[in-house]
C-alpha cells in the first residue's frame, strides 16, 4: 500500500549496493532528533507536508459537494475533478489515491516526532503536541472520509508494514487521545488575546480544543461537544472578523480574529515560487472567455482557469434566507448581470462548462493578494490556506447545544452569525437552522460534504448530481452534456480504500459496495 512504500522509501538503505564513501557525517535519525533546532526543523517539515497536501485535500472534498459544479475551459480539461463532481470515480481515482496518501504522509512526519524526540524541553514538548494534533487531524480525516484506514500509531518495524483496517470505534478512540494528550500537555500556548496575529501561526491549545468538539460531534458525543467548544468560545481569543465579509478569504485577513487554522503564506518577492499553489488559480473566473472593463479591469487578477462555479440551488438556498440583496449572497457571490455592471461579461460564441451564469465572489481573483501578478500562470497569491475558522466553532457549538437538548447557547452562537451577516436574530433555534446557516456562511469552505454524510442528507443533496451538465454563454444557459452513470449512492458514504493499497496489501479489505 501507499503507506508501505513510503515508509520504504523513507527506511530503506542502499549502502549494500552503492558503495560511496560519506564526505562528513550526513547524520541520521538517531543523531537527529536531539536538541531544540532538531525540534524546529522536524516539526516545520511536518507544517510543510501539511500544507503540500491541502491542494488535493481542498478540491476533492468541495468537488464531491453539492455547492459548485467542475467547471473548467471545456468537457475534460480535468477528468479527474469531473469524476469526482458527478459520482462517476471508481476506486482507482488518482486524486482520492492522493488524498490518502497525503494523511499517512502528515501521519509518518508526526510520527518521527512524537517516537525519536524526546519531550525534555519546552520546545521539544510543544513539537511533540503539535505532532500529536497533526496526526489526530490526518486520521479525522480517514475516520470521516474512508472510515476503515489503518490506524498508525508509531513508526513502523518492516514486519508491521502490511497493516489490516480499523474500525471506527478504534480510530476515533485514537483520535480523542492524541488531542486530549496535546491539550492537556500545557505545551500549545493560547493567543494573547483575540488580535494576536503571530501566536496563531502554530497550533493553539484552543485550535486543538476546536478540532476535539468537531470530533466529539461527529460521534454524535454532543454533550462533549458543547463542552469543549464553549471553552474555545469563552476564552475570549477569537472573535468573527468585522472587516469587509467579502474579504474574508483573502489576504488582508489572514491571521485574522476569525482565523482558527490556516496554511500559513508570506508576500515574500525573495521566496516568491515557495508561494506558489494552483489552489487560487483554478478557482478563478475563465478569463480567457470574458472580456474585462471598467473597475474589474483595475482589480481583478486575469489568468484563472474557472473551476468550482456555484450551482443555482446554492443561489436559491442564499436568495430563501436572505433575499436577492442580502449582504452576505452579494459578498459570496454575484449575478451575470451583477457582473456586467462590475465589467465582466462573456466573449462572444464563448460557452463556459458546468456554469449557470453566477461566479463565485467570496474568493474572487484579486490583483492585491499577489506576491506577484502572473496573469501567465495565476498561481503566486499570499493568501493563507482556509482550514478552519472561527465561525465554523460557533456553528459546531450551535449544533451541539441543539443535538444535546439545550437551546441557550445555540442562539447566541448562530445569532452571532447572523448578525455579521446582517440578518434579523432567530427567536429560537432548530438542527433545520443550523444546517441552513452553515451551508451559507461556509460554501466551499471544505465542510459539506462530510456534514451531508453525517446528517443522512447526502443522497438527498447529491442524488442527481451529475446527471445534466450545464453551460453558459450569451444566449443563456443550457444543458451540454449527460451522463448514464452519476449520482451519490450508498456506497458513497465512504470513500473507496485505493486499489493499489488492496494490491500491495492482502490485509486490507475494500469498503463496503465497491
Amino acid at each position: 500500500m501507499t503507506l508501505l512504500g513510503l515508509l520504504l522509501i523513507f527506511n530503506y538503505s542502499c549502502e549494500d549496493r552503492l558503495d560511496i564513501p560519506k564526505h562528513g557525517n550526513m547524520g541520521s535519525q538517531k543523531d537527529f532528533y536531539k536538541t531544540d533546532a532538531d525540534a524546529l526543523q522536524a516539526i516545520a517539515s511536518l507544517y510543510n507536508t501539511w500544507g503540500d497536501g491541502y491542494y488535493n485535500w481542498f478540491y476533492t472534498k468541495n468537488l464531491l459537494a453539492d455547492d459548485i459544479w467542475c467547471g473548467g475551459g471545456s468537457r475534460g480539461d480535468n477528468a479527474s475533478m469531473e469524476q469526482l463532481n458527478e459520482y462517476t470515480f471508481d476506486t482507482d481515482h488518482a486524486m482520492i489515491t492522493d488524498l490518502y496518501s497525503d494523511m499517512y504522509k502528515i501521519i509518518y512526519k508526526a510520527n518521527l516526532i512524537i517516537d525519536l524526540l524526546e519531550p525534555d524541553t519546552d520546545q521539544k514538548k510543544r513539537a511533540v503536541a503539535e505532532a500529536r494534533f497533526f496526526r489526530a487531524w490526518a486520521n479525522f480525516e480517514l475516520v470521516t472520509l474512508f472510515g476503515t484506514a489503518p490506524v498508525v500509531d508509531h513508526l513502523l518495524a518492516p514486519d508491521e508494514y502490511r497493516l489490516g483496517n480499523s474500525t471506527p470505534a478504534e480510530m476515533w478512540t485514537f483520535i480523542e487521545k492524541d488531542l486530549s494528550d496535546a491539550i492537556n500537555s500545557g505545551a500549545l500556548p493560547s493567543k494573547t488575546n483575540v488580535n494576536d496575529p503571530e501566536t496563531g501561526i502554530r497550533i493553539t491549545k484552543e485550535v486543538a480544543q476546536a478540532i476535539l468538539g468537531k470530533a466529539y460531534l461527529f460521534q454524535s458525543k454532543n454533550t462533549e461537544a458543547a463542552t469543549i467548544l464553549d471553552q474555545v468560545i469563552e476564552s475570549g481569543k477569537y472573535n468573527l472578523y468585522q472587516g469587509q465579509y467579502d474579504m474574508l478569504l483573502h489576504a488582508v485577513a489572514d491571521g485574522s480574529s476569525e482565523s482558527m487554522l490556516e496554511v500559513q503564506k508570506r508576500n515574500d518577492a525573495e521566496q516568491i515560487w515557495n508561494v506558489g499553489t494552483m489552489t487560487f488559480l483554478m478557482q478563478g473566473w475563465r478569463s480567457d472567455k470574458l472580456n474585462t472593463t471598467g473597475e474589474a479591469l483595475n482589480v481583478i487578477a486575469q489568468g484563472t482557469y474557472g473551476f468550482m462555479n456555484p450551482r443555482k440551488t446554492l443561489y436559491n438556498a442564499f436568495v430563501a434566507m436572505e433575499g436577492k440583496n442580502g449582504y452576505r449572497l452579494n459578498s459570496t457571490m454575484r449575478t451575470y448581470q451583477q457582473m456586467m455592471e462590475f465589467g465582466i461579461s462573456i466573449q462572444p460564441g464563448a460557452s463556459m462548462i458546468g456554469h449557470e451564469s453566477l461566479f463565485m465572489w467570496k474568493n474572487r481573483a484579486l490583483q492585491e493578494d499577489c506576491v506577484y501578478d502572473a496573469s501567465y500562470f495565476q498561481s503566486l497569491q499570499y493568501i493563507n490556506l482556509r482550514v478552519m475558522r472561527y465561525a465554523e466553532v460557533l456553528l459546531l457549538a450551535a449544533e451541539a447545544h441543539v443535538q444535546a437538548g439545550s437551546s441557550e447557547k445555540a442562539l447566541r452562537y448562530i445569532n452571532q452569525i447572523r448578525t455579521r451577516a446582517q440578518l434579523t436574530p432567530l427567536s429560537s433555534v432548530t438542527l433545520k437552522d443550523i444546517k441552513e446557516e452553515k451551508r451559507l456562511e461556509l460554501c466551499l469552505e471544505s465542510v459539506r460534504f462530510q456534514d451531508l454524510v453525517r446528517w443522512g442528507d447526502a443522497e438527498t443533496a447529491m442524488g442527481e448530481q451529475g446527471k445534466e451538465i450545464l453551460a453558459f454563454s450569451a444566449t443563456g444557459v443550457e444543458p451540454l452534456f449527460t451522463n448514464t452513470t452519476y449520482g451519490f449512492k450508498a456506497k458513497h458514504k465512504l470513500l473507496p480504500i485505493p486499489r493499489k493499497e488492496l494490491d500491495l496489501n492482502p490485509n486490507m479489505q475494500q469498503n463496503e459496495n465497491w
